[in-house]
């Protein structure tokens, strides 16, 4: 602990070997953390799991799980019911609820993720939303894996992403995007996506 005097531990919380612990955190309940991992300042965590090796920064974990190597904050809120995969990153105001984030996924700009399953290195691009909540009832997002979100993304819930489907920077999908498509637009639309030119502007096309 660098500063013992400004934290706080429940008699119940379990921490491994090789922890640190910055000033002004709290860990609350049945929190357990693995070998390895540094809680920065700020912190809260509650009746969360965290793993080996992870870096937790300036955030509100809650009634969640995350796995090895998982790096969250700063600014970032787990509430109950979410799961974060190995080597996920969690960065500035990223929220999620109620939601599995496979392996390697990357959200690491202002966006909510809720009663959704993100598949292994989905990228989430800044502001996206699962829109899961229709006034009535909550419905599912399932994300495929190696998913393209773009920025600004609006998934209307119930819906589904196929493997290696991307959205397009503002776009609004309603409906399911096959595996290697893209939509666009508003509503979006899906298409084929363009075969990249990635050769230098001075070579012929």
């Amino acid at each position: 602990m660098v500063d013992p005097d400004s934290v706080y531990i429940d008699a119940s919380v379990e921490l491994g070997t090789d922890v640190t612990i910055e000033p002004n955190v709290i860990l609350r309940g049945g929190t357990r953390i693995g070998s390895g991992t540094r809680i920065g300042s700020g912190s809260q965590i509650i009746d969360t799991v965290v793993g080996s090796n992870c870096v937790i920064w300036a955030s509100i974990l809650e009634c969640s799980e995350v796995e090895d190597e998982v790096q969250i904050g700063p600014f970032s809120h787990l509430r109950a019911r979410s799961s974060i995969g190995r080597k996920a990153r969690l960065g500035n105001f990223a929220e999620v609820k109620a939601s599995r984030l496979e392996a390697g996924v990357q959200q690491h700009h202002f966006s909510y993720i809720g009663d959704a399953i993100l598949g292994e290195k989905t990228n989430v691009g800044a502001g996206t939303v699962t829109c899961n909540y229709d006034g009535y009832r909550k419905h599912k997002t399932r994300v495929g894996k190696r998913v393209f979100l773009g920025s600004d993304t609006m998934l209307v819930a119930p819906l589904e992403l196929g493997d290696d489907a991307r959205t397009g920077a503002g776009s609004v999908v309603t409906k399911d995007v096959p595996a290697g498509m893209i939509a666009v637009g508003v509503p979006a639309r899906n298409r084929k996506p363009r075969e990249r030119d990635d050769a230098p502007p001075d070579k012929p096309k």
